[in-house]
């Protein structure tokens, strides 16, 4: 049935017509295995505990049939008082995010009818509390901010709820939400129809099962975990040093034998720092996922990825607490267990945050495992960021001698049902790239533990000073914010811009028709505002070196109604004529620096005038001011014949 589904497209399966509008706008052809399995369940009525991979179209499976419902209850019955209805579960303010946009634009053609709302760490509870007044019919958030909520009165789920969903429900048990979810419970109606929806099932899953399903239907299609080779390349290499690791990340993005965006996974937040400082000494931009900021600029890094602003970002898949960190006040004097004396304890990381669950990466080509995942459901998702949809994508995992056990573990649980390995061996001939080897450790040593250190502290203090939160505080507390702004300045690496440039010889010669370690700068279209000089401002500049004298012959312009002219004719050097309806000839032969002024002028006027004259004829018959030597300075007005001097 679900193939036959499948096949036939959303219009056969019972939905809303706005919603099929919504559904052909999204350019969504035909339904994916989970959509094709779980909409028709779950329009029936029931629990659902459903399994695919990322990137499958989970939020399609269960949002279409929540807003079915939803359109279905309001139509039965105009007059239901307006309520929220419906609250998705998502582990990650990115995620809460995604899945407003995605039930927003499924919504476009009912969007007076249904409303949805975010509730996630972007701000604060007072700042959402006028959104929840005006009770949305649909809410999605993070246990922790929507607990927050209920426990403050700002939002009521227990008369009007009809359904709950857990996006993500695995992850939502790793960071530690399964006591807000218990929380929770207590706060909902008896009876509601609930959908788990998951990339991975495992034994944890149960407990949560029992207390929020009521006799689920399993869904499980038969899909493989990743995409198919037909879709998604996966390669492995193995290096022997860490240099070599450096050496080839290097290669492969400097060269452009990488072509796309690309998403670089790293085992910490110290080497995703030492990783993006070392791609900036070869003029590689790259931005960091730090999960240490507020998860407004982290959506601001990931919003400038999506726009193209940054070809690659590193990441982490450090997942959040099994706890919430209570601070608890300790006596003076003692310490805790573990610290070391002259460190500063470690900053917390957003326990709301994951890079490789969750966050949709758009168009993104590859995926580079620099450290090996710790575990298979982690690459999955590490992967799982690529080839998402109908799109190709490729992997590649980087993996040293020690790390070859846990990618073994990967490779096995990975294989196909013939036994056959997913992960490809990577050909690569690492002596060809031997001649970037000494640039690479010029990067390597510009890259100490102080430089990863100070630009961690520099992207903190960037984070205060832009801090919308810490304007109040920083308005009542001036010399804080000086203190901050003056503190001394931090040089996390200095920049050998050198490397940035890889002359022809040192390109290997079986890739010098291939890579393009030097691509041209994109230039600036011709346009309204576009100026030959780029951007450089007008009157920048030093104007007694952009100064140019320039020996003009016959510089006079601006004469208008002048009949029967020659023209100011002859005259050498600066001179500045203006001869307005004159008759005859006017200004001829002057040499030197000459201002005349004619008007209304019959015959000539300053003729043969040598030196520096400033001459004014109005109203004059016959010549005027002929032959003049010198410094003069006539004004001859009203004057009939030969005027002026001879």
């Amino acid at each position: 049935m679900a193939a036959d589904m499948e096949a036939k497209g959303f219009e056969h399966m019972g939905l809303d017509g706005r919603l099929l509008r919504a559904v052909a706008e999204l350019g969504w052809a035909v339904p994916t295995a989970i959509q094709a399995q779980a909409i028709p369940l779950a329009m029936e009525g029931r629990d659902l505990l459903a399994r695919a991979r990322t990137g499958s179209g989970k939020t399609g499976a269960y949002g279409l049939p929540l807003l079915h419902k939803l359109l279905g209850i309001k139509e039965a019955s105009p007059a239901v008082p307006q309520a929220v209805r419906a609250l998705v579960l998502v582990p990650s303010a990115e995620l809460a995010r995604q899945v407003g946009h995605t039930l927003r634009r499924l919504t476009a053609f009912c969007s007076r009818q249904l409303r949805v709302a975010e509730l996630s760490g972007h701000s604060e509870l007072a700042d959402q509390r006028p959104v929840l007044m005006e009770q949305p019919d649909i809410v999605v958030g993070t246990p922790g901010r929507v607990l927050a909520h209920v426990a403050g009165h700002n939002l009521s789920l227990r008369p009007w709820l009809e359904l709950l969903v857990l996006d993500e429900a695995d992850l939502l048990l790793s960071f530690g939400f399964g006591d807000d979810i218990r929380a929770l419970l207590c706060h909902l109606p008896k009876i509601y129809q609930a959908l788990l929806v998951s990339a991975t099932l495992n034994p944890e899953l149960e407990a949560l099962q029992e207390l929020v399903l009521h006799n689920p239907v399993q869904v499980l299609p038969p899909e493989p975990r990743l995409p198919g080779r037909s879709q998604l390349q996966q390669f492995q290499l193995c290096c022997d040093t860490e240099e070599d690791k450096f050496l080839l990340l290097a290669a492969l993005l400097k060269l452009r034998l990488l072509r796309g965006r690309a998403l670089l996974f790293v085992g910490s937040l110290a080497r995703a720092f030492r990783l993006k400082l070392f791609l900036e000494q070869f003029g590689i931009a790259a931005c960091t996922l730090n999960p240490q900021l507020p998860a407004r600029s982290r959506c601001h890094v990931i919003a400038q990825f999506n726009r193209g602003l940054y070809d690659f970002i590193v990441a982490t898949d450090e997942e959040g607490p099994a706890e919430p960190p209570r601070h608890r006040p300790r006596k003076v004097g003692t310490a805790r267990k573990g610290d070391r004396r002259g460190q500063s304890p470690q900053c917390p990381q957003d326990p709301e945050f994951s890079a490789s669950r969750g966050i949709d990466f758009q168009n993104v080509a590859a995926v580079i495992n620099f450290d090996v995942p710790s575990s298979v459901e982690c690459y999955i998702h590490r992967v799982g960021r690529t080839a998402r949809g109908d799109s190709p994508g490729t992997a590649l995992t980087l993996a040293l001698p020690d790390e070859l056990e846990g990618l073994r573990r990967i490779e096995d649980a990975l294989a196909g049902e013939n036994g056959q390995s997913m992960l490809q061996p990577y050909e690569f001939r690492m002596e060809e790239i031997e001649t970037l080897r000494y640039r690479c450790r010029d990067a390597m040593r510009s890259v100490t533990k102080q430089a990863v250190r100070e630009a961690r502290l520099r992207e903190l203090r960037l984070e205060l000073l832009n801090s919308e939160k810490l304007k109040v505080y920083f308005e009542d507390n001036p010399r804080d914010l000086q203190a901050l702004r003056h503190d001394r300045p931090l040089h996390p690496a200095r920049v050998q811009p050198q490397l940035g440039h890889v002359p022809e010889y040192l390109v290997p010669p079986s890739l010098r028709g291939i890579a393009d370690p030097n691509p041209k700068k994109r230039k600036c279209p011709r346009g309204a505002g576009a100026r030959r000089g780029g951007n450089k401002p007008r009157g920048s500049g030093n104007p007694l070196q952009s100064f140019r004298f320039t020996r003009r012959g016959n510089g006079n312009t601006g004469n208008t109604g002048n009949t029967g002219n020659t023209g100011n004719t002859g005259n050498t050097g600066n001179n500045r004529n203006r001869n307005t309806g004159n008759t005859g000839n006017g200004n001829t032969g002057n040499t030197g620096n000459n201002r005349n002024r004619n008007t209304g002028n019959t015959g000539n006027g300053n003729t043969g005038n040598t030196g520096n004259n400033r001459n004014r004829n109005t109203g004059n018959t016959g010549n005027g001011n002929t032959g003049n030597t010198g410094n003069n300075r006539n004004r001859n007005t009203g004057n009939t014949g030969g005027g002026g001097n001879p």
